[in-house]
């Protein structure tokens, strides 16, 4: 009866990572399997050192650039009060980008939310405004991925920026954190 249900359990987990995409797959002795990390990054340090090599043509969009992959990782660790912080300063920041109404009441949204999931939610729309501007400005250098995840928002899929290849899902977090694969490469 065991052996069944821990069948079962391993079957789930494969199907849910094959229906994600993802094709990463952890060592079985690795300390640090899921993670994604580079050989010596710890957690928070190779997304700062990806966060530096990447600058945007448009030094008003980079700067506001910066708040949102702050928000991402806040969504990616399922931290609210940070994501509002961040929220509040792309807010801000986009006051000074032409066309930011869009993306400011975006912004506004989410730090007024009282929910994770409704952060998340909103996040899909502000990362389509900040995906179209990033294009559009173009990078001096660095690289920017457009992420997507086919399971986010119920199904109906979802895209985000990043500064690293590896998915790290700010739509599920810890649940699906490498649910997701690189769209496109902009550089």
């Amino acid at each position: 009866m065991k052996t069944a249900i821990y069948s079962m359990i391993a079957l789930a987990g494969i199907t849910l990572f094959a229906a994600c995409g993802n094709t990463q797959k952890p060592a079985a002795n690795d300390p640090h399997a899921g993670h994604n990390h580079a050989p010596g990054e710890g957690h928070d340090h190779g997304t700062e050192k990806s966060v530096a090599a990447v600058s945007i043509k448009d030094d008003k969009l980079n700067a506001v650039y910066q708040h949102y992959i702050h928000l991402t990782t806040a969504l990616v660790k399922g931290d609210m009060a940070e994501a509002k912080i961040a929220a509040s300063a792309i807010e801000l920041g986009g006051k000074g980008l032409s066309n930011g109404s869009a993306l400011t009441a975006l912004a506004a949204k989410i730090a007024a939310a009282t929910d994770l999931e409704v952060q998340r939610t909103i996040f899909s729309d502000l990362s389509n405004d900040f995906i179209a501007r990033v294009k559009a400005a173009g990078l001096n250098s660095g690289e920017v991925y457009v992420e997507y995840c086919p399971m986010a928002l119920n199904d109906k899929g979802a895209s985000w920026l990043s500064n690293q290849k590896d998915i790290k899902n700010p739509y599920f977090g810890d649940s699906m954190l490498t649910c997701g694969e690189v769209k496109e490469t902009i550089k």
